[in-house]
């Protein structure tokens, strides 16, 4: 029996749904481990983040993410995880591209969840 692990994803930023094309990315672990010797690690926390591609068609909520500094942002994968990402705020340089009306987004938050 197959099992879908892939596919449409829903993402909403203070309730209001994005149309996301394509992919959606969220950590899994909050650090990064490193090794220094065989068995012997060192850890550096990591900002959690949501990352994606999104239509910025009629009614792209422009303004409320450009200038969110606290927004939740909720990403529900095909497979049935979901990831939230909270205290959220926009960073990096989005544009968007009029040849196919995209905006790629990044948020880094304070804290991020699976669900």
């Amino acid at each position: 029996m197959g099992e879908k692990v892939a596919g449409t994803v829903y993402v909403k930023v203070d309730g209001t749904q994005l149309t996301v094309t394509g992919s959606a990315e969220a950590p899994l672990m909050a650090v990064k481990r490193e090794t220094v010797y065989p068995g012997f690690f060192k850890e550096e926390e990591l900002a959690p983040y949501l990352k994606m591609t999104a239509i910025m068609g009629q009614g792209f909520p422009l303004k409320a993410l450009i200038n969110g500094r606290d927004m939740t942002v909720t990403c529900e994968f095909n497979n049935g995880n979901v990831y939230v990402l909270s205290g959220a705020y926009l960073v990096d340089e989005p544009s968007f591209k009029a040849d196919d009306g995209t905006v790629e987004l990044q948020f880094d938050g304070v804290n991020g969840s699976w669900q």
